[in-house]
């Protein structure tokens, strides 16, 4: 609690446990910006039932959980439903200021595939690259991939498993055939398992591990060094 209202802290650089002896960096708080932040599984029921959104009788209008938007449900959020979650009083008021944040829309997951420098298909790319495999993904197989996150319900973290499941056979095929230079993953790659499209190149060259010879030592050599 000291150190959301703002202290001087004493910090262990390199870890407390495996360093005990080290000598603690003093930090003050007090100009920090301290975000808490948490999926919080269940914390919408409770705002519900403080609303009163049920659907009690036979004229109410019963929605599905499709239909529900949770992001305008935890618009109507006040600090006696985190109360209500878990969360002690002590930390709800050093905490004044509640944020909701909106789901990742298709759009954003297409970029986050994409754009950033570390981006999980230009992950792939590099590593086809090595073996001098070009690898493309087609815009509606990005729009096949983050479907599927979505209707798992998993984000952007579980973009990484979804590509894993596509391209796990095709990182062990692919390299076996030296004179494939292109390889496209199409919707179908993604959807109904069907193989990706290949362009073979009967010309290209094929990289020949370089084997180093040992250096030979002539015998008059060896002789000289014995005696």
């Amino acid at each position: 609690m000291k150190i959301i209202e703002g202290t001087i802290a004493s910090v262990p650089p390199q870890g407390g446990r495996k360093h005990p002896n080290q000598e603690l960096i003093q930090i003050n708080t007090e100009n920090i910006l301290i975000i808490c932040g948490g999926a919080f599984e269940g914390l919408e029921d409770i705002i519900k039932d403080r609303t009163g959104e049920k659907a009690i009788g036979f004229g109410s209008q019963i929605k599905s959980k499709k239909e529900l938007n949770q992001y305008e449900v935890f618009q109507e959020l006040l600090p006696q439903d985190l109360l209500k979650f878990g969360l002690i009083p002590e930390f709800i008021g050093r905490l004044p200021i509640i944020a909701t944040l909106k789901e990742l829309d298709k759009e954003a997951l297409i970029k986050i595939l994409i754009e950033p420098k570390n981006a999980l298909v230009k992950q792939y790319q590099k590593l086809f690259q090595i073996d001098g495999v070009e690898l493309v993904f087609e815009q509606e197989a990005l729009e096949a991939i983050v479907d599927k996150a979505i209707e798992r319900k998993t984000g952007a973290r579980g973009l990484r498993s979804i590509i894993e499941e596509i391209m796990r056979d095709i990182m062990y095929e692919i390299p076996s055939n030296p004179n494939i230079e292109k390889c496209t993953i199409t919707k179908d790659t993604v959807l109904n398992d069907i193989g990706p499209k290949t362009v073979i190149n009967e010309e290209k060259m094929v990289r020949k591990p370089i084997v180093k010879k040992k250096r030979q030592v002539p015998a008059n050599q060896d002789e000289k060094e014995t005696a």
